[in-house]
């Protein structure tokens, strides 16, 4: 179970609800009930890091959107934009036991093709990686 799963990012008021056999998580941003899978337990304690600690306003994100790609629909994880909303970061989220290998990397590179974000961020919750459109990495 996720929640049994120690993240890398701070703990936070995490709301919970159980329906039948599933669990939901509330996503803050979006303000609706999500399924708790262990990807989304990661992407919701990314977007807690993002507005409490960096302090990003919620305003300049765009969550799991739909993206063509090579006429192929994806959806990416979590998008941030900056002051005149152009894309500055992508975020690939994976469950916690995802290994943050070149696959993922790829991944991300690919959606940035269209979104063409100035950095890019691949993260299981354990473990993060940030690399600029250069692919030189660098802190976040």
């Amino acid at each position: 179970m996720p929640l049994n799963i120690s993240l890398k990012y701070p703990p936070f008021d995490v709301r919970l609800k159980k329906e039948k056999e599933q669990t939901f998580i509330f996503d803050f941003v979006r303000k609706k009930w999500l399924v708790l899978t262990p990807e989304e337990w990661v992407r919701q304690h990314v977007l807690n890091y993002l507005v409490a600690v960096k302090r990003i306003p919620q305003s300049s994100m765009a969550i799991e959107k739909l993206l063509m790609l090579n006429d192929l629909k994806r959806r990416y994880d979590i998008v941030v934009f900056s002051n005149d909303r152009q894309p500055y970061l992508i975020i690939e989220c994976k469950a916690p036991y995802v290994e943050l290998n070149h696959l993922v990397v790829e991944q991300a590179l690919r959606y940035n093709l269209t979104i063409k974000a100035n950095l890019l961020m691949i993260t299981n919750g354990i473990s993060d990686i940030v690399f600029n459109a250069k692919n030189e990495i660098v802190d976040f």
